[in-house]
């Protein structure tokens, strides 16, 4: 993967908070009729003495190569810290002026930034801002919308903010048996985990096993008279995965017809039927396709001829938006786009893109931002939740962390902090401010007695990262059953700033792929990255793949893997 060493928007939520749109009245108009900007201020968390708040700011007027924004408190607000924008104070005058990475704004265009800040007494919203010295009246600002009322009008087509918020979660009664099964499995058999429609037959079950319509009624069962969320993966595109062999699918890369009328339009009509109205689905569409397209393609050491063809034909980006387009119009669906993980899509050159190519897949084929209840990292995935022993920010003899090995100029260190910044960055380029974000925790606790208890040693900035990470593969790009890998947090709704919940969306004990050829007829091929013995490839700076060995096909019931989570559990079982 190249990587330019430019900054990025960082974290944002969306919690309660306070909106102002401005827009500037054209002299002479008799009414709004050319919008100078728009700007979005929110508080985004607030306590006792201090704010976290987030604006941005859509540019009508003429493309900027760079940009000023100003306003003025009413109170005694300071702000104490800020990212993406340099943000200087005068009294209660506040102007925030454009880093050298996103002075551009194009008509049309727009931009975010953040800031913490302190008050005391009352935290008034700002009623005036500028724009490059042009006023912006405040045209009917609001407070917050009610994420619990779903006839707000903040929430599309009825929805609620966060559909795991005062819900259950569906117990998949089959990965429950299994995991019961295995010694010790019942400290972890009643937890939630994600049902994987990756094929079209599994929407009637396979080999005997539960459909999708099995699993729902299942779900109004466990339901009673609460609220009851049930997660399903959508996961058949045509040419699926096509940087990896383990999780290839069906379809070839020109079925996008078959994709649509026999895989899509099946489920829709089945989450459709008036009989599972009252369960919350939620939806996560097609893991790691989309990212593919963005680092495996074109000229890059990482492209491969599949991804490519991929790129070329358009038929992962059409059948995202197909799927969100018809699921999305079913009024207790929440859809979840896969956004990969901190350890792919956190670089500089992969980061804006991808939301970019999001943005097109999200609004084509009939749909719409409106459709998208959020984006799901760590899918599948073994990237920790939370590094607390060292930051991005540390320095070991003058070097910073971003030119360790490990880290290798990443601006992302674990998968929360990237997952609230990649947040802030969907919502600059045109997803709705109420987007939340699930990170997948089923395999990222590393727990046992390998967790480090503090940084590593001083004596380079590698001693020092390698010696604290809480992550310990043997490089960042390794993905399949992993060596030493623990179960992670428990799943739990709104469990920090923009994070709808944490999720167990891959099932603890499910194989990510075999360790050698195995012959079958579920269109999945050999990797050799899920192969011990393998010394790599580009992806993964040609390093140990550090998978288990005498693994099953992905998806099948991996008893050693699932007891070695279970040792490794963080936080312990």
């Amino acid at each position: 993967m190249s990587r330019t060493r430019t900054a990025i928007l960082a974290a944002l939520a969306l919690v309660a908070g306070a909106t102002g749109t401005a827009a500037a009245v054209v002299p002479g108009d008799a009414g709004i009729t050319a919008a100078a900007c728009t700007v979005d201020y929110k508080v985004q968390n607030q306590w006792d003495s201090g704010f976290t708040a987030s604006v941005t700011i859509t540019n009508n007027s003429a493309a900027k190569s760079s940009w000023s924004a100003s306003w003025a408190y009413a109170g005694n607000q300071k702000v104490t810290s800020f990212w993406s924008s340099k943000i200087t104070q005068s009294g209660t005058a506040v102007t925030a002026a454009n880093e050298s990475y996103n002075g551009t704004l194009a008509t049309g265009g727009s931009v975010s930034f953040g800031f913490n800040a302190s008050y005391s007494g009352t935290n008034a919203t700002p009623t005036t801002f500028k724009l490059d010295g042009v006023t912006c009246n405040v045209d009917g600002g609001g407070g917050p919308t009610d994420p619990t009322d779903p006839t707000d009008p903040g929430t599309p087509s009825g929805k609620v903010d966060n559909p795991y918020a005062g819900a259950k979660v569906y117990v998949n009664p089959e990965w429950s048996a299994k995991a019961a099964a295995e010694p010790g499995g019942t400290r972890v058999s009643n937890q939630p985990t994600g049902v994987w429609l990756d094929r079209i037959a599994a929407i009637n079950g396979v080999n005997g096993g539960m459909g999708l319509r099995q699993h729902l009624d299942a779900a109004l069962a466990q339901k009673g008279t609460g609220e009851e969320v049930v997660q399903l993966v959508v996961y058949d595109l045509p040419g699926r995965d096509c940087s990896a062999l383990a999780s290839n699918g069906e379809l070839g890369p020109r079925e996008i017809d078959k994709y649509k009328t026999q895989f899509i339009d099946p489920i829709a009509a089945i989450l459709a039927d008036s009989k599972y109205s009252s369960l919350r689905i939620v939806t996560t569409i097609e893991i790691d396709s989309l990212p593919n397209l963005v680092t495996n393609t074109g000229s890059r050491a990482t492209a491969t001829p599949a991804c490519d063809t991929m790129l070329a034909n358009g038929n992962y980006v059409k059948g995202v938006g197909y799927a969100l387009n018809k699921l999305g119009a079913i009024p207790n669906v929440y859809n979840y786009i896969d956004a990969g993980h901190h350890g792919w899509i956190g670089w500089d050159d992969n980061f804006g893109p991808s939301a970019t190519l999001f943005k097109q897949a999200a609004t084509s084929e009939g749909a719409t931002v409106d459709d998208v209840a959020g984006f799901i990292t760590n899918t599948a995935n073994y990237s920790a939740l939370k590094e607390n022993n060292f930051t991005i920010n540390d320095t070991v003899n003058g070097t910073t962390v971003r030119q360790s090995k490990w880290v290798d100029w990443n601006r992302y260190v674990d998968e929360q902090s990237y997952a609230q910044a990649f947040r802030t960055q969907l919502i600059s380029v045109g997803f709705r401010s109420d987007i939340g974000m699930l990170i997948d925790t089923s395999r990222n606790g590393w727990g046992g007695s390998a967790r480090p208890a503090g940084p590593g040693a001083s004596t380079s900035v590698d001693t020092y990262v390698d010696g604290g990470r809480y992550d310990r593969r043997i490089h960042i790009g390794n993905w399949c059953n992993q060596s030493g890998a623990g179960l992670g947090e428990r799943p739990k709704a709104s469990p920090a700033t923009g994070i709808d919940a944490y999720v167990w969306m891959k099932p603890p004990g499910e194989s990510d792929g075999s360790s050698t050829a195995i012959s079958n007829d579920e269109g999945k091929g050999f990797d050799r990255m899920c192969d011990p013995t393998y010394t790599g490839n580009a992806r993964n700076g040609n390093s140990l793949s550090g998978a288990l060995p005498n693994a099953p096909l992905s998806g099948h019931w991996f008893s050693a893997q699932f007891q070695q989570l279970m040792a490794n559990a963080y936080p312990a079982l």
